[in-house]
């Protein structure tokens, strides 16, 4: 399952949105993630549907490969629904078990939120996967520059987020290669009481924190080594440009509010 974990990769390509400005990226998908909350019946839902399945669509990026990304969060959608299913008590019971009811408004809650939730990942992601850490530190430097003026060390705030999602990945292979080193010396980290399991999962955290830093004290050498001095006169090999792709971009997502706030109950 961690070796399926996707949020925070790369994958270079030269598709409609590869070809973005992270800019239009970064403020896409900020807004996204506030017009997805507008969303409150069928046709909205449908909507934030349609739109990001066309997202992923010019994405090139295939839904198969999105899906089996998501399946180390499958747990969280299914725990959201279910939360949803059992206390939400609105509309008719469509199920009465005695012990246990079901509301419609509690089945209509746990389909909404968990769709609700899988857009968001899809999103988030494809913004990840289309777009390398060193654009999305410079795209986020750039539309934090304004908070110069509050004296914020700008540059070091979008490094530090950049090298945050580059090593989600690679903290997940690192947690991989552990629980199967683990497993080889006879270890089982999924049998047992919960009490049992918590303790197995001692061993697996002791030698990721010690990756974790060693990997961290490494990239602090190369950076001080190649004479890193923060963001200060420093130049940039690839300038940022923001064309008319962008531009209809950003429209296109306006329209999209327009549309969730027409049709919005």
């Amino acid at each position: 399952m961690m070796e399926k974990m996707i949020f925070g990769r790369f994958i270079p390509g030269d598709s409609f949105v590869h070809q973005l400005d992270p800019r239009s990226k970064l403020i896409f998908t900020f807004i996204f993630v506030v017009i997805v909350f507008l969303a409150n019946n069928v046709a909205t839902y449908g909507l934030l549907l349609i739109f990001t399945l066309f997202v992923i669509l010019i994405s090139r990026i295939r839904l198969y490969f999105l899906i089996n990304g998501l399946k180390p969060v499958i747990i969280l959608v299914i725990f959201t629904f279910l939360i949803h299913l059992l206390f939400t008590r609105e509309g008719d019971v469509l199920l009465n078990l005695g012990f246990l009811e079901v509301y419609e408004g509690g089945l209509r809650q746990g389909i909404f939120i968990s769709i609700r939730f899988v857009v968001l990942v899809f999103v988030t992601t494809i913004l990840t996967l289309t777009t390398s850490p060193i654009s999305i530190t410079d795209g986020l430097e750039v539309l934090l520059n304004p908070l110069k003026k509050f004296k914020l060390p700008i540059h070091e705030l979008a490094l530090m987020m950049s090298i945050a999602l580059r090593f989600i990945p690679t903290l997940m292979d690192e947690t991989d290669k552990i629980m199967k080193a683990q497993m080889a010396r006879g270890s089982d980290l999924g049998a047992g009481p919960i009490k049992d399991r918590i303790k197995a999962v001692v061993p697996l955290l002791v030698p990721l924190f010690v990756s974790a830093f060693k990997r961290a004290e490494d990239l602090a050498t190369a950076m001080e080594v190649r004479g890193y001095r923060g963001g200060e006169g420093r130049t940039r090999y690839r300038q940022l440009k923001w064309d008319a792709k962008d531009t209809t971009c950003i429209f296109a997502l306006v329209l999209m509010t327009a549309l969730l706030v027409f049709f919005r109950s």
